[in-house]
């Protein structure tokens, strides 16, 4: 993954196989609240929609490299790393909840001058971008969701049992297995495992080799516990899907992924009306790395043909009174006497 993500940040464009050209994507960094964040970004500003790519855990901005130079032709899109993730700083004593991340996410966009994005989150990136869309209305004009963490209780045993004491000790013993070790090791069990995705594999590999960092480990056991418990998710998004009633929203999600239920996205689609599913019934955890194209051109289609968000405190209203949210007027319960 790493090697792709530095050929494709290289300074001239590349062909696809159907001889289409790619964008060129470039890394940049800024320093915000005094922490620096580091993103990918490909497209030009204001060329086209604005687009932000949001990652899982223990992944970062290089889960969307095969993706970004393709979506980049027709948008301007950005990839962070988010805080305890990737290049990007990793404060010991950092904030890695939820509203955190969305409003590190909010800050990001002002300070780049970017004023509304479509907002596609991955597996618990898809987490941070509903808390996004619900803290951020004004700043969302649609919101795409990968695999998405949030939407039900279940999760694979692995980040269960990353939320038990003692959790930091293990990724320490398994940071100090050199990473090529690891990397490899992980790949040599891959046969073992029919059905697992090598883009999977290739995720798993990218989380164990980020453990060798001491900063990357308290991060990712603070976020993991911040959400995550010995029974499964914590955070449950779906009671407030209907706030989300007026803003365009597409789930994607592979057939076999084995990290969250599919069965997740496919309810939440039920509940959301309207919303756009695109099932990649051969793919794991990660479709927008194994099917590249496909998810790009399904992306840069609902871009294209879903009229952007305009929310207003009028519309928040409605959407809280409607059936599923607040339905009936405050009740009085008594005065008081100043």
């Amino acid at each position: 993954m790493l090697t792709l993500l530095r050929h494709l940040c290289g300074p001239a464009t590349a062909s696809d196989t159907d001889g289409a050209r790619r964008a060129v994507v470039r890394r940049r960094e800024i320093t915000l609240h005094d922490q620096q964040v580091t993103f990918l970004e490909t497209g030009t500003p204001g060329a086209g929609p604005t687009v932000v790519l949001l990652h899982g855990l223990a992944s970062s901005s290089a889960t969307w490299a095969a993706a970004l130079p393709l979506l980049g032709r027709d948008a301007y899109v950005i990839a962070p790393d988010l805080l305890g993730h990737g290049e990007s700083a990793k404060p010991r004593s950092g904030d890695y909840s939820l509203g955190a991340y969305a409003a590190g996410l909010r800050d990001l966009l002002v300070a780049l001058g970017l004023d509304r994005a479509t907002v596609v989150g991955h597996s618990f990136g898809g987490g941070v971008a509903m808390q996004f869309a619900y803290q951020f209305p004004e700043h969302t004009e649609r919101l795409v969701l990968v695999a998405s963490g949030g939407l039900g209780p279940d999760v694979t045993f692995a980040l269960r049992a990353a939320t038990l004491p003692g959790a930091a000790l293990v990724l320490r013993w398994v940071a100090a297995i050199t990473p090529a070790r690891v990397s490899d090791a992980v790949h040599r069990t891959a046969p073992f495992l029919p059905g697992l995705p090598v883009a999977d594999i290739d995720g798993v590999s990218y989380a164990l080799t980020s453990f060798a960092d001491h900063d990357a480990r308290q991060a990712f056991v603070h976020t993991v516990r911040s959400t995550l418990s010995w029974s499964g998710q914590r955070l449950d998004g779906t009671d407030r899907l209907y706030l989300l009633a007026d803003v365009p929203v597409m789930f994607v999600a592979g057939g076999t992924d084995a990290v969250i239920p599919v069965a997740h996205t496919l309810a939440a689609h039920e509940i959301l009306t309207g919303s756009r599913l695109e099932l990649f019934d051969d793919s794991g955890h990660f479709p927008h790395s194994e099917h590249p194209a496909r998810f790009a051109a399904a992306l840069l289609d609902f871009v294209r043909t879903s009229p952007a968000a305009r929310p207003d405190v009028e519309s928040l209203r409605r959407s809280l009174r409607r059936p599923g949210g607040r339905r009936d007027e405050p009740t009085t319960i008594g005065d008081t006497a100043g």
